[in-house]
């Protein structure tokens, strides 16, 4: 196994969303095995994407629905594939099955999409039945979670990606769970891979040099943008009327105007859009707050927070697969009283903030070591395709979502590269 190609659903921006910092994830455990890695992508290039090529990546621009593609891939010949999101894999996953059957074919689901709008859709139906109410996040278990998930495609074609691929990367052991038991996805078709750092950053400031709150996250993902909606309505004006001195420092990248609209200086609510140092940004303030309602995954502004020994406030959704044996740094509260008083409290109460600042440390080294995740991973991977044939002669379902009369979306690409093909000759 020498040569790896991630598919990627866009460039990765590590300083825009934690995507982006997951696909920086996978590209050094697999150059800390050895391995070359080539990262390829149909999207548009952007201002804000990594530099591939400092990391020693070698990129590639490819095209949807062209047989171009599969010429390329044959020349590559990788012996690993890994699609970044199911999208991706719908897109390319039958070329590279078709092309390079012998390719170990990996998914890195980066979240459950299909968790993520289920939980939209309860906290929709929740706003809908009350209008202007204080609703926080809609805590549904497990069998609840399924019913929602199951009214939209968007499991289907998640769960027929999982099969087709012959093993998926899962960053939330909850997700995990979920698929097991509601879904039968068999345990050797997941992997769990969380994101992966060194350490945390040294001598960060401490409780009296620092000041104000923080909350950060990419505005374009609905999450994050719900939660700014839920501090500026209910959570931020309980705060302050408490701290009526204190300020709430809103970064993200990609902020619309409807968010900058949301700027009020009288009231200590300041949208100040891109962060050029996450973690050099967040250092700075005393409490991060990251109240989600909905969303799915690990989060990646509570992992700088934690990076960055800075106590957090956030939501059982937010903590979801992220908390260990001991305690959150911080506090986790799903009403937005108890979140307000949460945040207030560590705010002003100097010893409480020093013990939750200290617990960073353990669950970084507990659950997000890189060189304990990483080389496990990278076995994983040689394992399974060292003995590809074996398992997917085991792998029934496998076979089955990859057989031509489901292949539904392989037939889509093709009849769109003919009708553009003949919409040219024309």
């Amino acid at each position: 196994m020498k040569t790896t190609l991630i598919i990627g659903y866009v460039w990765p921006e590590p300083n825009s969303s934690a995507a982006g910092r997951r696909i920086l994830d996978l590209i050094d455990a697999l150059q800390r095995d050895g391995l070359q890695v080539h990262f390829a992508s149909a999207a548009s290039t952007t201002e804000h994407q990594c530099d591939l090529a400092a990391l020693n990546v070698t990129s590639h621009s490819i095209a949807l629905n062209c047989h171009s593609f599969d010429q390329w891939l044959a020349a590559l010949a990788p012996d690993v594939v890994i699609f970044d999101r199911f999208v991706t894999e719908e897109q390319f996953g039958w070329r590279v099955a078709t092309t390079c059957a012998n390719a170990l074919r990996v998914l890195d689901t980066e979240d459950l999409h299909s968790l993520r709008a289920a939980r939209e859709l309860a906290l929709k139906r929740a706003l809908a039945g009350q209008p202007g109410a204080d609703v926080g996040p809609i805590m549904a278990d497990a069998a609840e979670l399924y019913a929602l998930m199951r009214q939209d495609d968007l499991l289907l074609r998640e769960l027929a990606a999982i099969f087709r691929c012959d093993l998926s990367l899962m960053i939330s052991t909850f997700e995990i769970q979920l698929l097991q038991q509601s879904c039968q996805v068999p345990p050797a078709l997941l992997y769990h891979l969380p994101f992966t750092v060194d350490q945390g950053v040294a001598n960060t400031p401490s409780f009296t040099a620092r000041e104000h709150f923080v909350s950060i996250g990419n505005f374009r993902h609905r999450p994050n943008w719900d939660a700014v909606l839920w501090l500026k309505q209910h959570i931020w004006p309980a705060i302050r009327r408490q701290l009526p001195r204190a300020q709430l420092h809103i970064y993200g990248a990609y902020p619309p105007p409807k968010a900058t609209a949301l700027h009020n200086k009288q009231q200590g609510f300041l949208v100040k859009g891109w962060a050029d140092d996450a973690l050099a940004t967040v250092a700075k303030h005393r409490v991060l707050l990251a109240p989600l309602r909905v969303g799915a995954g690990i989060k990646g502004k509570l992992l700088d927070a934690m990076l960055t020994h800075t106590p957090s406030v956030t939501t059982a959704i937010g903590s979801e697969s992220m908390q260990g044996k001991d305690r959150w740094p911080g506090a986790v509260a799903n009403s937005s009283e108890a979140f307000a008083a949460a945040a207030v409290q560590l705010y002003q109460q100097a010893e409480l903030w020093q013990q939750a600042s200290a617990a960073c440390a353990p669950l970084l080294a507990q659950q997000y070591r890189r060189d304990t995740l990483a080389p496990p991973f990278v076995a994983v991977l040689r394992q399974r395709q060292q003995q590809l044939s074996a398992w997917r002669e085991e792998n029934i379902l496998g076979a089955l979502f990859n057989y031509h009369s489901l292949r539904s979306t392989e037939f889509m690409s093709r009849w769109i590269e003919v009708k553009s093909q003949r919409a040219d000759a024309t």
